[in-house]
């Protein structure tokens, strides 16, 4: 199976990104003395076609769904919670709520297959596929007709978000560190036990038990995982497949893109897979505390911009960086050059 997803994904541009780096030079402070924010902002120009980038215009969407994996013990909270939580986000409760309300940023949430039978609360989209995913250790958690579906949530939600200068997406949905897990240990051709986390709280005995779950499903599925897409269909979440879908749907429109944390990382796998030409879109906001996220973002070649211990998902960790994107953004326009300061730059040796 292929479909848009696969189609050519824009390139920075390489004129502006030589346009911003030669302005760094000529700002008022040694050359990389500030580090990782000299090169957001050459990187978010280049992304952005414009010189002096912003990141003013955000817009953060949080999929949900279910999955039918929590069934086999795998988390520490029932399915429930799921639902709970979606109501908590339109309800402007929840971490994400008051982050977005903080940035002064466009917050979306969209069930994509979450178990509750009736109506999802006002101000939540509606783009559910089933009631959650079959359970992938017992079989295929998604047909290929779902996989596109979710896919196809994911970039409805970047054309919803319009013009912007940067997009977020996070996650909900009980047992999804067991499915990112399974998809990153596929990808990465890892050993559950090399990978696996306590998610949601799990003591020891329960990471155990998780990790057996998904060492199952990798060895029901092993003749099937040849490739990325098949990967998807097979251990992925719907709500994971949503935010890989943005992913790539951004990089087309030549849209910046914030990656949260341990799930939306592995929704970033996938989409590389998928696409490889969409890793330049992604700059990756942090480090979760989840033990399998460094293998993943060494396997990205990622350099997270913030390491403070995070694993709440639903696009938090993301948000927290946003204000370090904007500094940088406001180092890069606001600075003076030596010669507007009238300060004497380095001398040639």
């Amino acid at each position: 199976m292929s479909g848009w997803w696969t189609q050519a994904c824009r390139e920075p541009d390489a004129l502006i990104e030589h346009q911003a780096l030669a302005r760094q030079a000529q700002l008022t402070k040694p050359a990389g003395s500030l580090g990782q924010l000299e090169t957001l902002a050459v990187q978010l120009a280049a992304l952005q076609g414009r010189e002096t980038p912003s990141a003013d215009r955000i817009a953060i969407t949080v999929f949900a769904a279910d999955h039918g994996v929590a069934t086999r013990g795998v988390s520490a909270f029932p399915q429930t919670v799921t639902q709970q939580m979606i109501a908590n986000f339109a309800g402007g409760g929840a971490a994400i709520s008051v982050l977005a309300r903080a940035l002064d940023a466009r917050l979306e949430v969209v069930d994509v297959g979450s178990i509750n039978p009736g109506a999802v609360p006002a101000g939540v989209v509606d783009a559910r596929i089933a009631a959650g995913t079959a359970d992938l250790s017992r079989g295929p958690a998604m047909t290929a007709a779902q996989l596109a579906q979710a896919l196809d949530a994911g970039r409805a939600s970047v054309a919803r978000a319009g013009q912007v200068d940067l997009f977020i997406a996070g996650d909900m949905g009980i047992a999804n560190t067991t499915v990112a897990t399974a998809l990153a240990c596929a990808l990465l051709g890892a050993a559950p036990r090399e990978l696996v986390g306590p998610g949601t709280g799990l003591d020891a005995a329960g990471v155990s038990r998780k990790a057996e779950v998904i060492a199952e499903a990798l060895a029901l599925h092993a003749a099937h995982l040849h490739d990325p897409e098949s990967v998807l269909a097979r251990l992925g979440g719907y709500e994971i497949a949503a935010i890989a879908g943005s992913y790539l749907a951004c990089a087309q429109a030549g849209i910046a893109v914030l990656v949260d944390g341990f799930i939306a990382g592995s929704a970033a796998l996938a989409a590389i897979h998928l696409n490889p030409a969409v890793r330049p879109w992604l700059i990756f906001a942090h480090r979760s505390a989840e033990p399998g996220h460094a293998r993943m973002l060494a396997a990205m070649n990622a350099a997270p911009l913030i390491d403070l211990g995070l694993r709440l998902g639903e696009a938090s960790g993301a948000a927290v960086a946003v204000p370090l994107l904007r500094l940088a953004c406001a180092l890069h326009k606001g600075m003076a050059t030596f010669a507007s300061a009238g300060v004497a730059g380095k001398h040639a040796c």
